[in-house]
């Protein structure tokens, strides 16, 4: 009966240290071969609604997974050859007396998405075409959830989306491969 306890114990013991496991507080972190993200670029023709309000709407060549997010950078200049992007909604204030400004907006769903130049009202966009005219926008579609397990990434790994650099890096974009989309 000793022998039998003894036998007993040791199996007991045996089988909590081999399932123990002290790093249950580092996640896994799984290679995922089936998101793709994706960028484009757009110089758009905006569509005049009125003297401060200037629209351009584009439809994704395919609908996007329900989880898809879509980030829309403008350039708003260079740094020797490299572009300067910044993430919209982006407001540029004009330095007039009247303390005016240009709002860049976005909205998206799975079909496409709308970019939006609004302006203060005792501004006119119409009058003042530099602010809508000749303008590049950069569209980056990532998966929203890219952990593969239904929650948010943790803090250490998040991503800055104001910072296009650390994107680009992060979902590993080959900005080589990004068009101009007509």
């Amino acid at each position: 009966m000793k022998k039998i306890l003894l036998f007993l114990f040791l199996g007991t013991v045996g089988f909590t240290a081999y399932s123990c496991d002290n790093d249950d507080d580092t996640p896994v972190q799984a290679v995922d071969y089936d998101t793709i993200s994706q960028a484009f670029d757009v110089v758009p023709n905006f569509t005049r609604v009125n003297d401060n309000l200037y629209r351009f709407s584009d439809d994704f060549q395919q609908a996007l997974v329900q989880s898809d997010m879509v980030l829309i950078y403008m350039q708003i200049g260079t740094d020797g050859d490299a572009p300067i992007w910044k993430l919209l909604p982006y407001t540029y204030y004009v330095g007039n007396a009247n303390n005016d400004a240009v709002d860049y907006l976005y909205e998206f769903s799975k079909y496409g998405a709308t970019i939006n130049i609004n302006s203060t009202s005792t501004f006119s966009l119409t009058a003042n075409a530099s602010y809508y005219q000749n303008k590049k926008f950069r569209v980056v579609i990532i998966p929203a959830n890219t952990t593969g397990t239904g929650g948010a990434k943790t803090a250490k790994n998040a991503v800055d989306y104001n910072d296009y650099n650390s994107v680009i890096k992060y979902y590993n974009i080959d900005e080589s491969k990004i068009r101009v989309k007509n």
